[in-house]
């Protein structure tokens, strides 16, 4: 956690929006009810810098059959949001982080990490980014699975608390209170503000 140390300068920094989808938000077996709490941040901070904000979407796959390995096992028991029961549609970005998103922006991934598939680490590098500031859903789970990747990979990597939630809102603070303080000298804690403010041109 930062407490009430400012940041230092972020640069050559991307803000990476986890899986800000109508699947989460909506009436769904992956709804996250705390999610609208976290939107105005989250957006807050897409907007601030909308060419270097990166978002991941998590795509379930077409069936059952289709999934790979044991996720086979992991979506026997979420069989409603594979695509033969659940509309397309419910893997869009939120309509008001849709309206910044730029053209090629979007990173969809199979994996709770995005860095396990899909584009996100190609244009990671093609930015040249050195931080990662991640927000989004859900702390516990991709938002986790992701800094911790990006930790091996060597980014800098700062959490943005008042933009990040989970279904479990137990398992949230956990997250923010013991798991990500293990990494203190990798993985930094911060709230919108502090990393706005220290976000320099």
């Amino acid at each position: 956690m930062t407490g009430g140390t400012p940041l230092e300068p972020l640069t050559a920094a991307a803000v990476v929006v986890v899986d800000m989808q109508r699947l989460f938000a909506e009436a769904t077996e992956w709804q996250v009810p705390s999610l609208p709490a976290i939107v105005p941040q989250v957006h807050r901070l897409a907007a601030c810098r909308p060419g270097a904000t990166l978002f991941t979407r998590f795509v379930t796959p077409p069936s059952i059959e289709a999934a790979p390995g044991r996720w086979r096992h992991y979506y026997e028991r979420w069989r409603s949001v594979t695509l033969d029961r659940m509309a397309p549609a419910m893997l869009d970005l939120l309509p008001e982080l849709a309206q910044v998103a730029q053209p090629g922006s979007t990173c969809d991934k199979a994996t709770f990490s995005a860095f396990a598939d899909g584009p996100l680490p190609e244009r990671l590098r093609e930015r040249d980014v050195r931080t990662l500031i991640l927000c989004g859903v859900e702390t516990d789970v991709c938002v986790l699975a992701t800094a911790l990747e990006a930790v091996d990979m060597g980014y800098r990597v700062l959490v943005v608390e008042d933009a990040v939630t989970s279904w479990s809102l137990e398992s949230h603070k956990a997250a923010l209170d013991f798991v990500l303080p293990r990494f203190d000298r990798q993985i930094e804690v911060a709230t919108v503000d502090a990393v706005l403010a220290a976000w320099q041109s």
